[in-house]
Protein backbone atom coordinates (compact mmCIF):
# COMPACT_ATOMS: atom_id res chain seq x y z
CA UNK A 1 0.00 0.00 0.00
CA UNK A 2 1.14 3.69 -1.05
CA UNK A 3 2.75 5.37 2.51
CA UNK A 4 0.06 8.37 1.51
CA UNK A 5 -2.88 6.32 2.15
CA UNK A 6 -1.33 5.12 5.22
CA UNK A 7 -0.72 8.66 6.29
CA UNK A 8 -4.40 10.06 4.95
CA UNK A 9 -5.61 7.10 7.66
CA UNK A 10 -3.82 8.01 10.37
CA UNK A 11 -5.13 11.75 10.23
CA UNK A 12 -8.30 10.76 9.54
CA UNK A 13 -8.32 8.29 13.18
CA UNK A 14 -5.66 9.42 14.99
CA UNK A 15 -5.00 12.10 17.23
CA UNK A 16 -1.73 14.23 16.66
CA UNK A 17 0.44 13.57 19.59
CA UNK A 18 3.66 15.13 17.63
CA UNK A 19 3.28 16.63 14.46
CA UNK A 20 4.47 13.55 12.51
CA UNK A 21 7.32 12.95 9.61
CA UNK A 22 5.79 11.83 6.27
CA UNK A 23 7.41 8.11 6.52
CA UNK A 24 5.81 4.76 7.64
CA UNK A 25 7.84 3.14 9.46
CA UNK A 26 7.58 -0.87 9.18
CA UNK A 27 10.44 -3.06 10.67
CA UNK A 28 13.61 -2.02 12.26
CA UNK A 29 16.79 -4.65 12.75
CA UNK A 30 20.02 -3.46 14.84
CA UNK A 31 20.25 0.18 14.91
CA UNK A 32 18.15 0.98 11.57
CA UNK A 33 14.59 1.25 10.52
CA UNK A 34 12.51 -0.01 7.49
CA UNK A 35 9.54 2.35 6.07
CA UNK A 36 6.86 0.83 4.35
CA UNK A 37 8.48 1.73 0.71
CA UNK A 38 11.72 -0.35 2.11
CA UNK A 39 14.00 2.40 2.66
CA UNK A 40 16.48 2.59 5.84
CA UNK A 41 17.46 5.07 8.23
CA UNK A 42 19.75 5.13 10.68
CA UNK A 43 18.01 5.87 14.00
CA UNK A 44 20.06 8.01 16.55
CA UNK A 45 16.71 8.87 18.25
CA UNK A 46 16.21 5.00 19.45
CA UNK A 47 12.24 5.91 19.77
CA UNK A 48 13.23 9.04 22.00
CA UNK A 49 15.38 7.79 24.08
CA UNK A 50 13.66 3.74 24.60
CA UNK A 51 14.79 1.45 22.50
CA UNK A 52 17.97 1.01 24.27
CA UNK A 53 19.19 -2.60 22.57
CA UNK A 54 17.98 -1.22 18.89
CA UNK A 55 15.69 -3.40 17.27
CA UNK A 56 14.76 -6.98 16.64
CA UNK A 57 16.77 -8.15 19.80
CA UNK A 58 16.16 -11.89 19.45
CA UNK A 59 17.09 -12.21 23.35
CA UNK A 60 14.69 -9.65 24.24
CA UNK A 61 11.69 -10.52 21.90
CA UNK A 62 12.50 -14.41 22.96
CA UNK A 63 11.55 -13.42 26.83
CA UNK A 64 8.91 -11.60 25.94
CA UNK A 65 7.65 -14.16 23.69
CA UNK A 66 7.65 -16.59 26.57
CA UNK A 67 6.10 -14.58 28.84
CA UNK A 68 3.07 -13.66 26.60
CA UNK A 69 2.67 -17.82 26.44
CA UNK A 70 2.53 -17.84 30.32
CA UNK A 71 0.61 -14.78 31.73
CA UNK A 72 0.56 -11.05 30.35
CA UNK A 73 -1.87 -9.27 33.09
CA UNK A 74 -3.36 -10.42 36.64
CA UNK A 75 -4.06 -7.38 38.18
CA UNK A 76 -2.33 -6.19 41.48
CA UNK A 77 -4.97 -8.18 43.67
CA UNK A 78 -2.50 -10.92 43.23
CA UNK A 79 1.45 -11.36 43.14
CA UNK A 80 3.45 -12.33 40.03
CA UNK A 81 6.91 -13.57 39.66
CA UNK A 82 7.96 -10.86 36.71
CA UNK A 83 7.64 -7.82 38.86
CA UNK A 84 8.98 -8.96 41.96
CA UNK A 85 12.29 -10.05 40.06
CA UNK A 86 11.84 -6.34 37.87
CA UNK A 87 11.71 -4.97 41.38
CA UNK A 88 14.59 -6.59 42.85
CA UNK A 89 16.91 -5.91 40.02
CA UNK A 90 16.05 -2.27 39.49
CA UNK A 91 15.91 -1.55 43.06
CA UNK A 92 19.68 -2.52 43.83
CA UNK A 93 20.55 -0.50 40.72
CA UNK A 94 19.07 2.32 41.79
CA UNK A 95 20.06 1.99 45.24
CA UNK A 96 16.44 2.22 46.18
CA UNK A 97 13.99 0.47 49.05
CA UNK A 98 10.43 0.27 47.03
CA UNK A 99 9.30 0.89 43.80
CA UNK A 100 5.89 1.06 42.09
CA UNK A 101 5.59 0.02 38.37
CA UNK A 102 3.72 2.12 35.98
CA UNK A 103 2.41 2.63 32.32
CA UNK A 104 4.55 5.49 31.68
CA UNK A 105 7.22 8.02 32.65
CA UNK A 106 4.25 10.92 33.12
CA UNK A 107 2.54 8.01 35.84
CA UNK A 108 5.50 7.73 37.17
CA UNK A 109 6.09 11.88 38.23
CA UNK A 110 2.56 11.73 39.55
CA UNK A 111 3.43 9.09 42.10
CA UNK A 112 6.67 10.89 42.88
CA UNK A 113 4.35 14.05 43.82
CA UNK A 114 1.85 12.11 45.48
CA UNK A 115 4.85 10.80 47.54
CA UNK A 116 6.30 14.10 48.21
CA UNK A 117 3.07 15.20 49.23
CA UNK A 118 2.16 12.28 51.57
CA UNK A 119 5.20 12.60 52.88
CA UNK A 120 5.18 16.18 54.75
CA UNK A 121 1.32 15.33 54.96
CA UNK A 122 2.59 12.78 57.63
CA UNK A 123 4.84 14.94 59.46
CA UNK A 124 2.33 18.39 59.99
CA UNK A 125 -1.27 17.56 59.03
CA UNK A 126 -1.04 20.67 56.58
CA UNK A 127 -2.49 20.46 53.35
CA UNK A 128 -0.70 23.40 51.65
CA UNK A 129 2.69 22.03 51.00
CA UNK A 130 5.05 23.45 48.14
CA UNK A 131 6.95 21.69 45.49
CA UNK A 132 10.05 23.19 43.62
CA UNK A 133 10.59 22.63 39.97
CA UNK A 134 13.01 23.70 37.57
CA UNK A 135 12.42 26.48 34.66
CA UNK A 136 12.72 24.61 31.19
CA UNK A 137 11.71 21.44 32.35
CA UNK A 138 9.92 18.64 30.88
CA UNK A 139 7.79 15.83 32.76
CA UNK A 140 5.18 14.79 30.94
CA UNK A 141 1.57 16.01 29.62
CA UNK A 142 -0.92 14.66 32.49
CA UNK A 143 -1.76 17.89 34.89
CA UNK A 144 0.32 16.59 37.67
CA UNK A 145 3.20 16.32 35.73
CA UNK A 146 2.76 19.43 33.40
CA UNK A 147 2.04 21.58 36.74
CA UNK A 148 6.14 20.60 37.60
CA UNK A 149 6.87 21.51 34.07
CA UNK A 150 8.55 24.57 33.33
CA UNK A 151 7.42 25.88 29.80
CA UNK A 152 4.97 28.21 29.62
CA UNK A 153 3.45 26.80 25.93
CA UNK A 154 2.65 23.41 27.32
CA UNK A 155 0.92 24.61 30.24
CA UNK A 156 -1.14 27.83 29.27
CA UNK A 157 -4.33 26.04 27.93
CA UNK A 158 -4.59 23.84 30.43
CA UNK A 159 -4.76 25.90 33.74
CA UNK A 160 -5.53 25.71 36.22
CA UNK A 161 -2.92 23.08 37.08
CA UNK A 162 -2.15 21.84 40.11
CA UNK A 163 -1.04 24.84 43.23
CA UNK A 164 1.44 24.88 45.32
CA UNK A 165 4.16 24.83 42.47
CA UNK A 166 7.68 27.21 42.48
CA UNK A 167 9.89 27.24 39.34
CA UNK A 168 14.00 27.80 40.10
CA UNK A 169 16.77 27.94 37.39
CA UNK A 170 18.24 25.14 36.56
CA UNK A 171 22.09 25.13 37.49
CA UNK A 172 21.41 28.22 40.09
CA UNK A 173 21.13 27.01 43.36
CA UNK A 174 20.94 30.61 44.77
CA UNK A 175 17.73 30.70 43.05
CA UNK A 176 16.17 27.43 44.52
CA UNK A 177 17.16 28.50 48.44
CA UNK A 178 15.46 31.89 47.78
CA UNK A 179 12.02 29.62 46.83
CA UNK A 180 12.62 27.61 50.52
CA UNK A 181 10.61 27.77 53.15
CA UNK A 182 8.61 25.63 56.04
CA UNK A 183 5.85 24.18 53.03
CA UNK A 184 8.75 23.47 50.38
CA UNK A 185 8.04 19.33 50.26
CA UNK A 186 10.18 18.58 47.47
CA UNK A 187 12.50 19.46 44.83
CA UNK A 188 12.04 17.89 41.30
CA UNK A 189 14.85 18.47 38.62
CA UNK A 190 15.50 16.68 35.37
CA UNK A 191 19.35 15.35 36.71
CA UNK A 192 20.46 15.83 32.64
CA UNK A 193 17.47 18.38 30.95
CA UNK A 194 16.42 16.67 27.97
CA UNK A 195 13.40 18.34 26.04
CA UNK A 196 14.56 21.94 27.82
CA UNK A 197 17.59 21.71 25.61
CA UNK A 198 20.31 19.26 26.72
CA UNK A 199 21.79 20.92 29.64
CA UNK A 200 23.83 18.74 32.39
CA UNK A 201 22.95 19.62 35.85
CA UNK A 202 26.15 21.26 37.27
CA UNK A 203 27.68 19.92 40.47
CA UNK A 204 27.49 22.39 42.67
CA UNK A 205 23.97 22.46 41.50
CA UNK A 206 23.10 18.63 42.48
CA UNK A 207 24.80 18.40 45.67
CA UNK A 208 23.49 22.28 46.53
CA UNK A 209 20.22 20.50 46.35
CA UNK A 210 20.94 17.38 48.28
CA UNK A 211 22.03 19.40 51.18
CA UNK A 212 19.10 21.27 51.00
CA UNK A 213 16.73 18.82 51.24
CA UNK A 214 18.95 16.98 54.07
CA UNK A 215 19.08 19.98 56.13
CA UNK A 216 15.20 20.62 55.70
CA UNK A 217 13.81 17.21 55.46
CA UNK A 218 12.43 17.86 51.96
CA UNK A 219 12.58 15.38 49.31
CA UNK A 220 14.58 15.09 46.23
CA UNK A 221 13.15 13.83 43.43
CA UNK A 222 15.41 13.22 40.43
CA UNK A 223 13.46 12.35 37.05
CA UNK A 224 15.68 10.15 35.29
CA UNK A 225 13.18 9.07 32.74
CA UNK A 226 15.03 9.69 29.79
CA UNK A 227 18.70 10.40 31.07
CA UNK A 228 18.47 7.30 33.29
CA UNK A 229 19.19 3.41 32.17
CA UNK A 230 22.78 3.79 31.24
CA UNK A 231 22.45 6.60 28.61
CA UNK A 232 24.84 8.79 30.45
CA UNK A 233 27.63 5.94 31.26
CA UNK A 234 26.03 5.21 34.61
CA UNK A 235 22.87 3.35 34.93
CA UNK A 236 21.72 6.66 36.63
CA UNK A 237 23.14 9.83 35.73
CA UNK A 238 22.83 10.95 39.57
CA UNK A 239 25.47 8.87 40.01
CA UNK A 240 27.88 11.02 38.10
CA UNK A 241 27.88 13.39 41.10
CA UNK A 242 28.04 11.19 43.77
CA UNK A 243 24.50 11.58 45.17
CA UNK A 244 21.33 9.92 46.06
CA UNK A 245 17.96 10.95 45.95
CA UNK A 246 14.84 10.14 47.92
CA UNK A 247 12.62 9.39 44.78
CA UNK A 248 14.08 8.40 41.30
CA UNK A 249 11.18 8.11 38.20
CA UNK A 250 12.49 6.00 35.03
CA UNK A 251 10.68 5.05 31.81
CA UNK A 252 11.98 4.97 28.01
CA UNK A 253 14.60 2.20 28.34
CA UNK A 254 13.56 0.63 31.20
CA UNK A 255 11.54 -1.22 28.85
CA UNK A 256 13.33 -1.12 26.00
CA UNK A 257 9.58 -0.77 23.82
CA UNK A 258 7.18 -2.25 26.01
CA UNK A 259 4.88 0.80 27.87
CA UNK A 260 6.50 0.97 31.38
CA UNK A 261 7.85 3.37 33.97
CA UNK A 262 8.63 3.38 37.39
CA UNK A 263 9.40 5.35 41.07
CA UNK A 264 11.42 4.36 43.46
CA UNK A 265 11.91 5.46 46.61
CA UNK A 266 13.92 5.28 49.82
CA UNK A 267 14.06 5.73 53.34
CA UNK A 268 10.95 7.49 55.19
CA UNK A 269 9.84 8.53 51.60
CA UNK A 270 9.57 4.69 50.76
CA UNK A 271 7.14 4.23 53.44
CA UNK A 272 5.03 7.69 52.30
CA UNK A 273 2.50 6.04 50.96
CA UNK A 274 -0.16 3.09 52.35
CA UNK A 275 -2.41 0.84 50.41
CA UNK A 276 -5.46 2.63 48.41
CA UNK A 277 -3.17 5.67 48.28
CA UNK A 278 -2.26 5.15 44.67
CA UNK A 279 -3.15 2.26 42.42
CA UNK A 280 -3.07 1.02 38.82
CA UNK A 281 -4.44 -2.06 36.98
CA UNK A 282 -2.15 -2.68 34.41
CA UNK A 283 1.09 -1.53 36.15
CA UNK A 284 3.63 -3.94 36.95
CA UNK A 285 1.61 -6.55 34.98
CA UNK A 286 3.63 -9.67 34.10
CA UNK A 287 4.42 -8.87 30.17
CA UNK A 288 5.98 -5.06 31.34
CA UNK A 289 7.61 -6.31 34.06
CA UNK A 290 9.19 -9.20 32.07
CA UNK A 291 10.61 -6.74 29.83
CA UNK A 292 12.33 -4.95 32.47
CA UNK A 293 13.85 -7.70 34.43
CA UNK A 294 14.65 -9.01 31.03
CA UNK A 295 16.36 -5.67 30.31
CA UNK A 296 18.05 -5.79 33.66
CA UNK A 297 19.93 -8.81 32.70
CA UNK A 298 20.91 -7.52 29.42
CA UNK A 299 22.28 -4.75 30.47
CA UNK A 300 24.74 -6.78 33.12
CA UNK A 301 25.45 -9.86 30.35
CA UNK A 302 26.61 -7.72 27.95
CA UNK A 303 28.40 -4.93 29.81
CA UNK A 304 26.31 -2.28 28.46
CA UNK A 305 27.00 0.60 31.23
CA UNK A 306 30.89 -0.05 29.88
CA UNK A 307 30.15 -0.13 25.97
CA UNK A 308 28.18 3.47 26.49
CA UNK A 309 31.12 4.47 28.63
CA UNK A 310 33.88 3.67 25.84
CA UNK A 311 32.05 4.88 22.54
CA UNK A 312 30.69 7.66 23.82
CA UNK A 313 34.37 9.29 23.88
CA UNK A 314 34.27 8.82 20.30
CA UNK A 315 30.76 10.50 19.34
CA UNK A 316 31.56 13.55 21.95
CA UNK A 317 34.81 14.05 19.39
CA UNK A 318 33.41 13.40 16.49
CA UNK A 319 30.24 15.95 17.58
CA UNK A 320 33.28 18.48 18.69
CA UNK A 321 34.86 18.31 15.53
CA UNK A 322 31.34 19.01 13.80
CA UNK A 323 31.47 21.83 16.14
CA UNK A 324 34.53 23.04 14.87
CA UNK A 325 34.24 22.52 11.24
CA UNK A 326 30.93 24.40 11.34
CA UNK A 327 30.44 28.11 12.09
CA UNK A 328 26.38 27.84 13.00
CA UNK A 329 27.41 24.90 15.30
CA UNK A 330 28.09 26.63 17.66
CA UNK A 331 28.35 23.86 20.90
CA UNK A 332 28.18 20.52 22.28
CA UNK A 333 26.25 19.81 25.19
CA UNK A 334 25.45 16.42 26.78
CA UNK A 335 26.96 13.33 28.51
CA UNK A 336 27.55 10.12 27.33
CA UNK A 337 24.90 9.02 24.31
CA UNK A 338 22.90 11.83 25.43
CA UNK A 339 24.04 14.73 23.36
CA UNK A 340 23.14 17.85 21.72
CA UNK A 341 24.25 20.13 19.22
CA UNK A 342 23.26 24.01 19.42
CA UNK A 343 22.65 24.77 16.17
CA UNK A 344 22.11 28.69 14.52
CA UNK A 345 20.34 27.58 11.70
CA UNK A 346 16.47 26.24 11.52
CA UNK A 347 16.69 22.65 13.46
CA UNK A 348 13.25 21.78 11.95
CA UNK A 349 15.11 21.91 8.44
CA UNK A 350 18.09 19.90 9.92
CA UNK A 351 16.20 17.30 11.18
CA UNK A 352 13.69 16.67 8.17
CA UNK A 353 16.52 17.01 5.42
CA UNK A 354 18.83 14.26 7.48
CA UNK A 355 15.84 12.19 7.87
CA UNK A 356 15.40 12.08 3.64
CA UNK A 357 19.06 10.96 3.68
CA UNK A 358 18.02 8.28 5.65
CA UNK A 359 19.12 9.52 9.59
CA UNK A 360 16.99 9.81 12.23
CA UNK A 361 17.51 12.78 14.27
CA UNK A 362 15.30 15.03 16.36
CA UNK A 363 15.37 18.33 18.18
CA UNK A 364 15.74 19.68 21.70
CA UNK A 365 14.81 23.34 23.50
CA UNK A 366 13.96 25.05 19.71
CA UNK A 367 17.84 25.41 18.74
CA UNK A 368 19.26 22.29 19.97
CA UNK A 369 19.76 18.49 17.35
CA UNK A 370 19.36 16.06 19.60
CA UNK A 371 21.18 12.75 19.40
CA UNK A 372 19.81 9.80 21.63
CA UNK A 373 20.81 6.39 19.70
CA UNK A 374 20.40 2.79 20.37
CA UNK A 375 23.04 2.17 23.34
CA UNK A 376 24.86 -0.74 21.20
CA UNK A 377 25.95 1.55 18.64
CA UNK A 378 29.42 1.21 17.34
CA UNK A 379 32.30 3.96 15.93
CA UNK A 380 31.39 2.68 12.73
CA UNK A 381 27.51 3.79 13.03
CA UNK A 382 28.89 7.17 14.74
CA UNK A 383 30.91 7.55 11.89
CA UNK A 384 27.85 7.01 9.11
CA UNK A 385 25.82 9.27 11.39
CA UNK A 386 28.28 12.17 10.89
CA UNK A 387 28.93 11.30 7.17
CA UNK A 388 24.86 12.46 6.72
CA UNK A 389 24.69 14.88 9.00
CA UNK A 390 27.95 16.85 7.55
CA UNK A 391 26.18 16.22 4.06
CA UNK A 392 22.99 18.30 5.50
CA UNK A 393 24.95 20.82 6.88
CA UNK A 394 26.79 21.57 3.94
CA UNK A 395 23.52 22.19 2.27
CA UNK A 396 22.53 24.73 4.74
CA UNK A 397 26.14 27.20 4.36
Amino acid sequence: MDKQIYIDKAEEVLYKTYNRFGLVLDKGEGVYLYDTDGKKYLDFAAGIAVCAFGYNNKEYSDALKDQIDKLMHTSNLFYNVPSMEAGEKLTKAAGMDKVFFTNSGTEAIEGAIKIARRYAYDKDGCDDHEIIAMEHSFHGRSLGALSVTGNEKYQAPFRPLIGGIKFAKYNDLESVKALVNEKTCAIILETLQGEGGIYPATDEFIKGIRKICDDNDILMICDEIQCGMGRTGRMFAYEHYDVLPDVVTVAKAVGCGVPVGAFMAKGKAAYALVPGDHGTTYGGNPLATRAVSTVMDMFEKHNVISHVTEVSKYFEKVLEDIVNDYDFITERRGMGLMQGLVCEKPVGEVVAKSIENGLIVISAGGNVIRFVPPLVITPEHIDEMAEILRTVLNSMK
